[in-house]
């Protein structure tokens, strides 16, 4: 029978990914590219890295196996370049050089495997002067203006969790880059080094915003803008009961419903009147605070004002909608995202359980043609 991890299912099937074990965006990216189908390898090291949690809770290592190997011991480097040479595409998330050092950089990897896409995740990138300082997701993100548009005027901006650097601009521009990579490879037999770096996804997903400051839409100040707060149509009011409703209609036909189902319609002409919007914005919030967020919901339920409640991570899996689409799943005993996107010919699912370190030594050895490790050996 064959592993959790091996492929099957999914557009990537038949993919082999090396993944040197981490934390944060390089574990995200290669549970994405086991998602879609392809057989991970992460390569975890003796009592190496990992969330603070146990690692069968540890989702971003589902559908994949694990093998443990000491870079260190005579024979680690060897055995990842054994790995790299039968590999697609390797992922790496050390600072710049470490890999060289330990003996499983690219020139390495490629002497034995040509085609090989290697794909670093980094932080501040492979280059340039903060290139081998420390950092997390909210440093990447401060430097490129991101951090600076959240929040509200007057107060600190809000940290978004890890979302914005380490997943949205570190590990899906990396799943991007080495899909790229390897459809290149796969034309040419050539592969290549990608340096996905969060500081050049984060800055990357703010294309349309340069675009409109450059325009003159967008003023270079948080909460004085149509899309950041400053718009009194855009953006959440609290309820009744201390719950939250997220508001977004732009569109005069959509604003017009949102004022007549809140019970205000006279505020109307005030959609494109700039001097109304602190009226607007006051009346809206009165308005919101006189029912309960459920109630709410009601009046917006089936409609087209753009309203929906703030729900919480727990409340969120059980919303009609989410849980019509599965958006998501229980796996394992564990509710946790399913697959995105979603293929209608190479459909994706939740295959297997976090990887639990080393679990998958004997299943990988077989399928990759590797030497069998010894019972109970790393």
């Amino acid at each position: 029978m064959a592993g959790a991890g091996t492929p099957g299912h999914g557009p990537l099937a038949g993919v082999r990914v090396v993944e040197l074990a981490g934390i944060g965006p390089g574990p995200f990216a290669a549970m994405l590219l086991a998602d879609l189908g392809a057989d991970v390898v992460r390569v975890d090291r003796p009592g190496g890295p990992g969330l603070a949690i146990d690692p069968a809770h540890d989702v971003t290592n589902r559908n994949k196996r694990s093998v443990i190997v000491d870079l260190k011991a005579q024979d680690g480097p060897s055995r990842v370049l054994d790995l790299a040479e039968r590999a697609d595409i390797l992922i790496e998330g050390y600072r710049p050089g470490v890999a060289e050092r330990l003996g499983v950089g690219p020139g390495a990897c490629h002497a034995r495997n040509p085609a090989l896409v290697y794909g670093r995740m980094t932080g501040w990138g492979q280059d340039g002067p903060l290139a081998d300082r420390a950092g997390h997701d909210i440093a990447y993100i401060a430097l490129t203006g991101a951090l600076g548009m959240t929040g509200r005027p007057g107060e600190p901006p809000a940290a978004p969790a890890n979302l914005l650097g380490d997943y949205a601009g570190g590990s899906l521009y990396l799943v991007v880059g080495v899909l790229a990579a390897l459809h290149h490879a796969r034309g040419t037999g050539t592969g290549q080094v990608v340096d996905a770096a969060i500081v050049d996804g984060t800055a990357h997903l703010s294309a349309m915003i340069h675009g409109m400051m450059a325009a003159g839409g967008w003023q270079d100040r948080r909460g004085a803008n149509l899309l950041d707060g400053g718009c009194p149509y855009y953006g959440t009011y609290e309820t009744a009961d201390g719950g939250y409703m997220a508001v977004g209609p732009l569109e005069s036909r959509f604003y017009d419903t949102f004022v007549d189902l809140l019970g205000v319609p006279e505020l109307r002409p005030a959609h494109r009147d700039l001097a109304r919007w602190p009226e607007l914005r006051e009346r809206v919030a009165a308005r919101f605070k006189a029912r309960t967020r459920d109630a709410w919901t009601a009046v917006f339920d089936g409609t087209d004002a753009c309203v929906a409640p703030v729900l919480s991570l727990r409340e969120a899996p059980a919303h009609p909608h989410l849980a019509a689409r599965g958006t998501f799943v229980d796996h394992g005993g564990i509710t946790q995202p399913a697959p995105a996107p979603r293929f209608s010919a190479t459909p994706t699912s939740v295959r297997g359980g976090p990887a639990l370190p080393g679990a998958g030594a004997q299943d990988v050895a077989r399928d990759w043609d590797l030497p069998r490790p010894a019972e109970g050996a790393p």
